[in-house]
C-alpha cells in the first residue's frame, strides 16, 4: 500500500469526489472506497472498515470525518484540510448561489418549484426514518427508546428536548447492556499524538460550555453557538441535522420555515456532504452575518465539533471500540435519534410542506420513487420541482 502523498494529491482526489458523490453519507463511503481503497490503494480494506466504524460511532458527519481522516493519514494536517475543503466546496458554492438567487424567484413557476423542494423533503426524511429504524431499532426495546424520544419532544420541544432525548436514550441503552465488546475490522495507524488528542477533546467540551455563555454578546457568537451545538449532537446520520438546525434557526426566527425546507430540498440535489446545508442557512439568515460571510461562519461551526471529536478519539480508538458499555450507550442514543428524526418528519417537515391532498400525492410519489424504484435523491428532487410547478400552474 502507498502510505505517503501530498496535499495537492489529496485535494485533487477529494475535489473529484466532491463533484460526483451523490446519494448521502452511506453512498459517499462507497465512492471513497472505490476511489481511494480499490483504485488508488491508499489503505487496505480492513483498515478502511475500521476507520468507517470509528466515524459512524462518533457524532458528526460520518463521510466528511472519514475524508478528513484519510487526508490526515495520507498527507498530514494539510492533507486533512485539503480533503475537507475539496469535498465540501462544490456543494457549498452551489447552495450559496441558490440562497442568493431564491429570493428573486417569482411567479407560479418559481414558487411552484420552491414548493416542490419543500414537498420532497417529506419523502426524503420518511425514507431516512424508515432506513434508520430498520438498522438502529431492530428490537422492541430500542423501538421503545425511539418512541420515548418522540414523547420527550412532544412535551419539551426544541434543542433542550433533543439533548434530553439523546441523554435518556443513552442511559436506557446502558441499562439494556446490549454491547458485546466484539468488533470487526483491522488496525489503522492513527497519526495524532496523545497531547493533541487531549487538547482537541478539551476544546470540544469547552466550546460546548462557553459558547452558550457568550452567545448573548453578539449575533456572530450566537450563530457560531447554534451551528456548533447542532454539529456536536448529530448521531446516526446526516439527516438528523435537520431537526437540530430547525430548532436553532427557525424557532429563533432567523430563517423562515419555507426557506428552511426549500433549502433542505435543494441540498438533496447536490453532491457532497449534507452538512453544506449550513452554508445555505448561513447565507439566508435574517440578522447579519449572512450572505457569503454567514455561509462560511455556519459551515465552519457545524463541521468543527465532529472533527475535534475525531482527532480526540483517534489514539484511543482501539481500546474504546471494545468497551461493551460504550457500545450499549451508543445503541441507546442512536435509537433515540430515530425518534427525533421521526418527530421532525411530522413537525416542521410535514406540517409546513403539505397543504392539501395534491401536495400529499406528490410527496407519496417521491417516496415511492425513492423506496420502490430506488431512484437517486437528486433525480427525485428534480421530479418534485417539476411536480411543484405543475401543481402551481393547475391550481
Amino acid at each position: 500500500m502507498s502510505t505517503q502523498g501530498t496535499p495537492g494529491e489529496v485535494f485533487a482526489a477529494f475535489f473529484k469526489l466532491g463533484l460526483t458523490s451523490f446519494g448521502g453519507p452511506i453512498a459517499h463511503l462507497g465512492y471513497f472506497r472505490d476511489e481511494l481503497v480499490t483504485r488508488r490503494r491508499w489503505l487496505s480494506d480492513p483498515a478502511y472498515a475500521d476507520l468507517v466504524a470509528l466515524c459512524q460511532f462518533l457524532p458528526g458527519p460520518a463521510s466528511s470525518q472519514v475524508g478528513f481522516a484519510l487526508g490526515l493519514m495520507r498527507a498530514g494536517w494539510l492533507g486533512a484540510l485539503a480533503a475537507f475543503v475539496a469535498f465540501t466546496l462544490p456543494s457549498a458554492l452551489v447552495l450559496l448561489v441558490f440562497a442568493t438567487s431564491a429570493a428573486s424567484i417569482a411567479g407560479p413557476v418559481g414558487t411552484g418549484a420552491l414548493n416542490g423542494l419543500k414537498i420532497v423533503a417529506v419523502a426524503i426524511i420518511a425514507q431516512a426514518v424508515w432506513g434508520m429504524a430498520r438498522n438502529l431499532c431492530p428490537d422492541r426495546e430500542r423501538a421503545a427508546i425511539a418512541g420515548g424520544a418522540v414523547a420527550v419532544l412532544a412535551f419539551v420541544p426544541g434543542a433542550l428536548g433533543m439533548v434530553g432525548a439523546i441523554v435518556l436514550g443513552g442511559l436506557a441503552g446502558l441499562a439494556l447492556g446490549r454491547g458485546t465488546g466484539t468488533v470487526a475490522g483491522g488496525h489503522i495507524r492513527m497519526p495524532v499524538p496523545y497531547r493533541v488528542a487531549v487538547a482537541a477533546l478539551v476544546v470540544f467540551l469547552a466550546a460546548l460550555v462557553v459558547l452558550p455563555m457568550l452567545a448573548g454578546q453578539s449575533q456572530t457568537l450566537a450563530v457560531v453557538d447554534s451551528f456548533y451545538r447542532a454539529g456536536a449532537l448529530v448521531f446516526g446520520g446526516g439527516h438528523v441535522v435537520l431537526p437540530l438546525l430547525q430548532a436553532e434557526v427557525v424557532a429563533t426566527g432567523w430563517v423562515t420555515s419555507d426557506d428552511f425546507l426549500a433549502g433542505y430540498g435543494a441540498a438533496q440535489a447536490v453532491p457532497g456532504p449534507l452538512f453544506t446545508f449550513a452554508a445555505y442557512l448561513g447565507a439566508v439568515l435574517g440578522p447579519a452575518p449572512n450572505g457569503a460571510a454567514g455561509a462560511a461562519l455556519a459551515l465552519g461551526a457545524i463541521f468543527l465539533p465532529g472533527f475535534l471529536l475525531l482527532i480526540g478519539v483517534m489514539p484511543f480508538w482501539d481500546r474504546f471500540r471494545t468497551m461493551a458499555r460504550a457500545q450499549s450507550l451508543m445503541q441507546g442514543a442512536n435509537a433515540a435519534v430515530v425518534g427525533i428524526l421521526g418527530a421532525a418528519l411530522y413537525s416542521p417537515v410535514f406540517t409546513s410542506a403539505i397543504g392539501d391532498m395534491r401536495d400529499f400525492t406528490l410527496a407519496v410519489a417521491c417516496f415511492i420513487a425513492l423506496m420502490a424504484w430506488k431512484a437517486p435523491p437528486w433525480a427525485v428532487v428534480i421530479l418534485a420541482a417539476f411536480g411543484g410547478v405543475g401543481l402551481a400552474l393547475t391550481g
